[in-house]
């Protein structure tokens, strides 16, 4: 088992608890969607999983995190990088006044081999936009080539797994599939493992082996991407499905919530 996340706790500030008893299990060579509505845990489980609850006063208080059989919750998240796992955050973080190319750079601070894995030429292969734009200022960039940027930096400290939270962001919808497309093919071709938080979930599920659906910190419901597809109030609450919310009254509403809180 590449990642085990073990019926952990993470609190912020010694008061909030954000996730209670949440596990996921991630298997080598797979791409795994975490789907959920905003303020159900997901994007604190990639912290939790990355090292980067500390930042913001948050800690795993139960439970442990292993990766690749060695337990990393202990861990500061320049050790878990070195370890094989990088997260790509939401909203394109980038250095807005250095050039493509420069931005690309910061990613090979930590690398040690570099004549294995990703460089410069393999990222500009998977991102044909970048190599355009290369001595460009990055903030004059589009949404959907910073992203391609940020992606491409992560893969250059040669990570084995991806936690990339919300990719599709603010993105146009092509462009949007077509930063899905590259993730599917780095996974087949490259070995690169993804564990995904994304809100568009056909576009998460179209790319995933797998999935999770959470709710108040918690896991409600999990199967592979077509068994989720086809779970009835997966297509009501998250694909759109023909009678999501056709035909009803406002009395309907608590229900409603209700419902989707605790579906399973």
């Amino acid at each position: 088992m590449l990642l085990e996340v073990n019926n952990i706790q993470v609190i912020y500030e010694h008061v909030v608890m954000v996730l209670r008893g949440f596990s996921l299990h991630m298997p080598e060579n797979n791409i795994i969607t975490l789907l959920g509505s905003n303020g159900a845990g997901k994007s604190t489980c990639l912290k939790a999983i990355s090292g980067l609850l500390k930042p913001e006063n948050g800690e795993v208080t139960m439970g442990n995190i292993m990766f690749d059989g060695k337990r990393i919750d202990g861990l500061d998240a320049a050790e878990i990088v070195k370890a094989g796992i990088v997260q790509i955050m939401e909203g394109r973080q980038i250095f807005e006044e250095l050039t493509v190319e420069e931005n690309l750079r910061t990613g090979l601070y930590n690398q040690s081999v570099v004549d294995k894995g990703f460089s410069l030429d393999k990222i500009y292969d998977y991102f044909p936009p970048l190599k355009n734009r290369k001595n460009l200022v990055a903030g004059y960039c589009s949404g959907g080539e910073q992203q391609m940027m940020v992606i491409g930096r992560a893969l250059l400290t040669q990570p084995r797994l991806l936690l990339l939270d919300e990719p599709s962001l603010g993105l146009a919808p092509l462009v949007a599939k077509e930063v899905f497309a590259i993730i599917k093919r780095l996974n087949l071709e490259q070995g690169v493992d993804c564990l995904l938080v994304e809100q568009n979930a056909q576009l998460a599920l179209s790319v995933s082996t797998y999935g999770y659906v959470m709710e108040n910190g918690l896991i409600v419901l999990e199967g592979t991407s077509d068994e989720l597809k086809a779970h009835e109030n997966i297509q009501e609450f998250y694909l759109g499905g023909a009678d999501s919310e056709q035909n009803r009254s406002y009395r309907d509403v608590k229900y409603y919530s209700r419902k989707k809180r605790w579906f399973s």
